[in-house]
């Protein structure tokens, strides 16, 4: 069994993309600029904007993190997307989700600029990416992309199950892995026989927030396992992924783990956005 670590991956792509950033400020005049929007004070939120500060100063990404207050409008936050969208000097815009209950977050994704969308959320992006058309791709799934491709798994002709239906992380990352070649079966909370469904993998993805919810019998020996989940272990209190790791690592030929598995790639791939869509607005 190998280990899938995410946080090697990223490091090693973060150290890159530093000396990609500072030939580029020689070449254009200044940094990628990103900025982030949270709304209220959600821990789980404020915790990733933390993480996403700490990866943008790693990569000399310019980052500003807009803090506004639970009872922001949305006419407000409208307005203040909309400034952004028109100031030339940001290059990434995020709203971290989820927002407070009195917003529609289908519509303030679709305010952002899909240029600027470094989420890979905006309506424009998911048709592009169902279209096989150039767009800004979820950073999740991309990162399971390049965690699997780092471990040197082949994907073309194998068989992948995911676990999962979400917009952003299920859905997205089957059509990747069918972009990639494999033959994608999309399971869910309805799929009857779920284990026997799983043990035809040979790569399992499980994106579905429930703590070890996939356990020995739906893992098939030799499996690569993506797990996408992070949980608190209602046993132990401890972070914890969608997979039985002790119970599954011996099985599978890869795993990755929780934390410092899917979690690190998924901030990276942000700052690879963030350089992508500065890079095309500055190639014109």
């Amino acid at each position: 069994m190998e280990l899938i670590s995410g946080k090697a991956l990223s490091a090693a792509r973060k150290a890159e993309m530093a000396k990609e950033v500072e030939q580029y400020k020689a070449q254009y005049g200044r940094a990628p600029q990103l900025t982030v929007v949270l709304v209220g004070e959600d821990p789980g939120s404020v915790s990733y904007v933390t993480g996403k500060a700490k990866a943008a100063a790693e990569v000399g990404i310019d980052n500003v993190t807009l803090r506004k207050p639970a009872e922001t409008t949305e006419a407000e936050l409208l307005a203040l997307i909309d400034s952004l969208n028109n100031d030339d000097t940001v290059d990434g815009i995020l709203v971290q989700l989820p927002l407070p209950k009195h917003m529609d977050s289908d519509k303030v994704i679709a305010a952002i600029r899909h240029d600027k969308d470094v989420d890979g959320f905006h309506p424009a992006n998911v048709a592009n990416l169902w279209l096989k058309q150039p767009c800004v791709l979820p950073c999740t799934p991309k990162g399971i992309i390049q965690m699997l491709k780092s471990a040197n798994i082949e994907i073309s002709g194998k068989r992948a199950v995911v676990i999962g239906r979400s917009t952003i992380v299920g859905l997205p990352v089957s059509k990747l892995l069918l972009d990639e070649n494999a033959t994608v079966t999309i399971a869910h909370s309805r799929t009857k026989d779920l284990a026997a469904v799983c043990r035809e993998a040979d790569i399992l993805v499980v994106a579905i927030g429930r703590p070890k919810f996939v356990t020995a019998d739906m893992v098939k020996p030799g499996a690569a396992v993506i797990d996408v989940g992070v949980n608190r272990d209602p046993e132990t209190g401890k972070l914890c992924g969608d997979v039985d790791f002790e119970a599954c690592a011996p099985l599978s030929s890869h795993i990755t783990p929780v934390p410092g598995g899917v979690g690190p790639m998924t901030i990276t791939c942000l700052m690879e956005n963030t350089l992508e869509c500065y890079l095309r607005k500055m190639k014109g």
